[in-house]
């Protein structure tokens, strides 16, 4: 098991409810196929640059520790969820 960390970004234009549910369907992904050690919900922030002509984002933050096959799964979802403009994943350093 390896430690990740995984920040996205949903187009803050969508209605509230709509932003939920994404984060929803994310945290329940990650709850069937690893173990989620932490989500923090940040909110609506400034973009350092402009995406998909977006000047704003809503910003979530995810810690697990899941199998080093899940990140790519993980990825494939965000690219085919509408409403998610930007994502990063990353190993979290293990003397955490």
């Amino acid at each position: 098991m390896v430690k990740y960390e995984s920040i996205f970004v949903v187009n803050p234009q969508l209605e509230d409810e709509k932003i939920k549910e994404i984060i929803e369907k994310m945290k329940s992904l990650v709850e069937s196929n690893a173990q989620l050690e932490k989500i923090e919900e940040w909110g609506k922030k400034k973009l350092a640059y402009e995406i998909a002509k977006q000047k704003e984002g809503y910003y979530v933050l995810m810690q697990f520790t899941a199998e080093p096959n899940f990140p790519a799964e993980l990825e494939r979802v965000y690219k085919i969820t509408e409403g998610v403009i930007r994502y990063l994943i990353v190993k979290r350093d293990e003397k955490e």
